[in-house]
């Protein structure tokens, strides 16, 4: 009798055994998945908080720029292209409000007429625009920003306005990519005849809304 219930007594113990492994196991996994979950959260939190911190430290290095190029014009008396580093005989615009300096250059120094290739006599330019932006404002955000004028595409290959607009802006681009400027520091973008400077009704106002604005963000 005794034999009886010491195999019974073995036998459902065995069952509870077998019954509480799987638990122990499910459980440890859980625990497991919850660990790895934690210190996931854990490593975004810390490079969220990284990530700030290099952006406040950028926004407070820009506002200093904006300052000083403030400064620069009105007690200097600095022509913004002599304040902003690029020099004379550039068409340098310096917008503290926005944070941004912008330098225009027209169509006929860097395209042929209706063409998206760069002319091989814009290095000269486009060479010492680069040397700034590498030495005064190494990793801003830059805008390369096409712009035409109102007179319809008859006798090229592109659609429209836009579309020409758009490729000068990336031939630009590429060409400041290509020499140095990191890609994630960088877009093209083209506002074909939407955003002139001056009349589209002559010639000389023609002329001046076809250029590309190289926009440097300090913010």
């Amino acid at each position: 009798m005794h034999k009886s219930n010491g195999k019974v007594t073995a036998g459902i113990c065995l069952c509870l055994a077998l019954l509480i492994a799987p638990g122990c196991t499910n459980w440890k996994k859980k625990y497991n998945a919850l660990h790895v979950e934690h210190q996931n959260t854990l490593g975004l939190l810390e490079r969220e908080r990284a990530e700030k911190g290099q952006l406040a430290e950028q926004v407070a290095t820009g506002q200093q720029t904006i300052e000083e190029l403030q400064r620069q014009i009105s007690e200097r008396n600095q022509t913004p292209a002599e304040a902003t580093g690029f020099g004379e005989g550039y068409d340098v615009q310096f917008d503290p409000a926005a944070g941004t300096v912008t330098v225009t250059l027209p169509n006929t120094i860097l395209f042929s007429p209706g063409k998206a290739s760069l002319k091989s006599s814009t290095s000269t330019e486009l060479d010492h625009i680069l040397s700034v932006l590498k030495s005064k404002y190494a990793g801003r955000e830059i805008d390369v920003v096409g712009h035409t004028d109102s007179d319809p595409i008859k006798k090229s290959k592109w659609q429209d306005n836009w579309q020409l607009s758009a490729e000068r802006a990336l031939s630009v681009t590429r060409y400041l990519i290509d020499h140095g400027i990191a890609p994630n520091r960088i877009r093209a973008v083209g506002c074909g005849p939407a955003r002139p400077v001056a009349s589209n009704a002559t010639a000389s106002g023609k002329a001046k809304n076809r250029r590309v604005e190289i926009v440097v963000h300090m913010r």
